[in-house]
């Protein structure tokens, strides 16, 4: 009888030790919370919110946790929630630059090595330990240096921006405003967000058309709200894309949208690389070998497409 009793509670004894070691210290999976902007705010997020998936699994080592939101300040809550649960790394595309210093200091506090992705923010360096970005500043400059080389006599933009504060509306927006600043002959015919959407996208233009102000370039800040302007084109049988009556950009090569540049239909594309999981892997290995991060800040190599240049 004592055997029995004494057999039983070592059982009980281990179970507890199991149970008290928890996921990441029992199979030696890397605790990660990975925070990002909603997947079906664009193709371009649909693609990254894939490429992250695909990388952060069981199978490649690690235990990963998800949380999605277009909003700064329920992004912070679910970075607080990581940070009490007890991730090693957290893995951030911010919604907006702004308003990440506090939490920040409570991971870095907390032993949790922040990594950036795809957007930055403003914030003290010492607070994260790598960004793997995009240069949003970097992709305006290369549209609006497109435009500025069709040499329009006249460029009435309907610039359609994406979520205000977002780093990809920063700076695609800049790079365009300094430029209808510094240039008598460009007009910004209205400047609006569209919040990445096709659907008010298509709601803002078809408002511009009713009106019957005169415009010549859509400046769409990603492929979704350039779709939804050229459908309101569409709609009202106004041609546009190459030799047409209005010049259609957009960003973040969707290949479908690269293939409108194919087709003819739209005039330019700019490219903004959804890949950065493989950089971000590379990077924990390196950490976890008690490597130093030499290359704080990777940007993404990206280029701008020309429908008159462009091939398969």
């Amino acid at each position: 009888m004592k055997k029995r009793i004494l057999a039983l509670l070592m059982a009980m004894v281990m179970v507890f030790a199991m149970t008290a070691c928890g996921k990441g210290e029992d199979d030696g999976l890397i605790k990660v919370g990975i925070i990002n902007n909603d997947p079906n705010e664009s193709g371009y997020r649909t693609a990254n919110d894939a490429d992250m998936k695909k990388m952060f699994t069981e199978e490649n080592g690690y235990d990963a946790s998800f949380a999605y939101s277009l909003k700064n300040d329920e992004q912070i809550v679910a970075a607080q929630k990581f940070i009490q649960d007890g991730v090693d790394y957290l893995l951030l595309s911010a919604a907006d630059v702004a308003g990440w210093d506090s939490v920040l200091k409570e991971a870095q506090e907390a032993g949790v090595q922040v990594i950036l992705f795809d957007r930055t923010i403003d914030a003290d360096p010492s607070l994260y330990v790598a960004s793997i970005v995009s240069d949003m500043a970097k992709e305006g400059q290369t549209a609006v240096d497109w435009l500025k080389s069709q040499n329009l006599a006249e460029a009435n933009i309907i610039h359609l921006q994406g979520v205000m504060g977002s780093a990809a509306q920063v700076g695609r927006s800049g790079a365009l405003d300094a430029e209808v600043a510094a240039n008598a002959n460009w007009n910004l015919v209205t400047q609006q967000t569209a919040e990445w959407s096709a659907e008010k996208a298509q709601q803002i233009v078809q408002s511009v058309i009713d009106a019957g102000t005169k415009f010549n370039v859509i400046y769409a800040e990603n492929d979704d709200m350039a779709k939804g302007a050229v459908a309101a084109l569409d709609k009202a049988g106004i041609s546009h894309g190459v030799g047409k009556d209005v010049v259609i950009m957009g960003f973040d090569c969707n290949k479908w949208a690269l293939q409108e540049l194919l087709n003819k239909n739209w005039n330019y594309d700019g490219q903004c690389n959804p890949f950065q999981a493989g950089y971000i892997d590379e990077i924990i290995k390196k950490l976890e070998k008690g490597e130093t991060i030499t290359e704080k800040t990777i940007i993404m190599d990206e280029k701008g497409f020309d429908a008159n240049t462009i091939t398969e």
